[in-house]
């Protein structure tokens, strides 16, 4: 069997920016994915915010010419589910449905899943009035009325960027306060164009001729429902890394995600995760991509180690 120098997990973003830097690095690479190039990123109907796409493009065409860069320099693509690791020793091992690949390196670019409400409809209105990034999303509402749905940080933050785009914000919580840390009280509380609907939780998406027009919340308390006019709605209840094969593996943070810093190395030598998928501050396409490009150099020195 041969040996190759890197095996990625997850073609994302991380991922395929990894192979493309390590294969043009003269590197044996492959990367294995699930489903098509992107991830979920090739979710997305349109990106607005990745740098050299004046009129955006949409998640599944980036995904899909980030593989071609990556193969064009040797990167080989296997479609396959990754059912095990073994991530200890000089040679590590990535189990998948198409068999075993040992490599001397491993990148983890298994990325984060949001959190959905659960309400009928909410997986054909993804992307079409149901969205999950404010940064990513926000500005097809822009003078538009918009919901998000959450009450801790990353809700706190989705409906400040959106007080400053949309015309009118109403933040859904089930509780009658925030989680969000006390920072990010002050700028809600100082918009103009922003209600709160506390004790509220999303019952139903209203929609007219396949758009949204609004939800359903009830009051938890009293169970009273009301109805919410809104253009978009922007879900942020958390998201859930795709790490339950790493579990007792690796070093996880309390939510789950692979503990790694900068460098993008992990707490076993050899072993790196970029993307979503490790602890960071902010989970983009371009944060994703630099981590791959970064991977590709401690990989390199990694390497360069061993063989000295």
């Amino acid at each position: 069997m041969a040996i190759f120098d890197v095996l990625i997990i997850g073609g994302g973003p991380g991922g395929y920016t990894a192979a493309l830097y390590t294969a043009r690095a003269g590197l044996s690479t492959v990367v294995f994915e699930k489903l098509s190039a992107g991830g979920q990123m090739g979710l997305t109907t349109e990106i607005d915010n990745y740098p050299g796409f004046p009129e955006g493009v949409d998640g599944f065409t980036l995904g899909q010419k980030m593989q071609q860069g990556a193969e064009r320099f040797g990167a080989k693509t296997v479609l396959a589910k990754v059912k095990d690791v073994s991530l200890e020793g000089d040679v590590k091992v990535v189990h998948t449905s198409e068999g075993d690949f040992e490599g001397r390196t491993v990148i983890i670019s298994t990325g984060a899943n949001p959190r959905k409400l659960g309400v009928e409809g909410e997986e054909a209105m993804t992307g079409r009035g149901v969205h999950y990034c404010a940064a990513c999303d926000g500005m097809f509402y822009r003078g538009k009325n918009v919901a998000v749905v959450g009450g801790g940080n990353s809700a706190a933050h989705d409906a400040a960027i959106l007080s400053r785009i949309c015309g009118h914000v109403t933040l859904i919580h089930r509780r009658d306060t925030l989680r969000a840390t006390k920072v990010y009280h002050a700028p809600l509380e100082a918009a103009e164009n922003l209600t709160f609907s506390w004790n509220s939780i999303v019952k139903a998406l209203l929609t007219e001729n396949g758009k949204l027009k609004g939800v359903k919340v009830q009051d938890v308390k009293t169970g009273e429902e009301r109805e919410i006019p809104c253009d978009g709605l922007f879900v942020s209840i958390g998201r859930s890394p795709a790490t339950e094969l790493f579990k007792g593996k690796l070093t996880l943070d309390n939510a789950g995600y692979i503990v790694a810093d900068e460098s993008t190395r992990t707490s076993i030598p050899g072993v790196f995760a970029v993307g979503d998928v490790r602890t960071k501050a902010l989970r983009q396409v371009v944060t994703a991509v630099s981590d791959g490009a970064t991977a590709s150099h401690y990989i390199e020195e990694y390497l360069a180690q061993k063989q000295g």
